[in-house]
């Protein structure tokens, strides 16, 4: 087994992503709530919450991911799970939400690149999660996200076509 790239951040998201995964109940949703949890976690006590997740996103995103991979869970569904739980969590402490969305979908894409998982599936899903996220923290949030994916991730606007709203 290779060794671990992961600061320590990633590697505490990975145990409690893995801890997600074996727990019962839906896993889409353990692991959303696993990476709420993480961000604002680390980002207690921080004046620009909207910088400290941008830092702290990829490492949250690399832990989830390498967990579902040594687990041999759904890549896709965890990076689903994980952008939308980043962008509530920014909502929940008054981050930018659009910022945190395309900072959270550009480290899942990233991550899932270096897995060597397929782009167009990892962006497509990153996308999905942080719209629905967007969508269920209300409508300003909703065009805020859907415009800033849209300017900022290379395939965002085909996915957000055909995303209902």
């Amino acid at each position: 087994m290779a060794e671990s790239t992961l600061t320590e951040i990633g590697r505490l998201t990975k145990k409690a992503g893995i801890g997600a995964l074996k727990g019962t109940g839906p896993k889409a949703q353990s692991i959303a709530e696993t990476s709420a949890d993480l961000i604002k976690a680390t980002i207690q006590g921080v004046s620009d919450f909207t910088i400290a997740i941008e830092k702290r996103v990829g490492e949250i995103v690399s832990g989830a991911i390498e967990g579902a991979n040594e687990m041999g869970e759904d890549v896709f569904m965890t990076i689903k799970s994980t952008v939308s739980g980043i962008v509530k969590a920014g909502s929940d402490v008054g981050a930018d939400v659009a910022k945190t969305a395309v900072a959270a979908t550009e480290g899942a894409i990233k991550v899932a690149g270096r897995a060597g998982a397929d782009i167009g599936k990892a962006t497509k899903d990153a996308v999905t999660g942080a719209i629905e996220a967007g969508d269920q923290i209300g409508t300003q949030a909703s065009k805020a996200v859907r415009e800033a994916l849209a300017a900022s991730i290379k395939g965002a606007r085909d996915v957000i076509k055909g995303s209902p709203k």
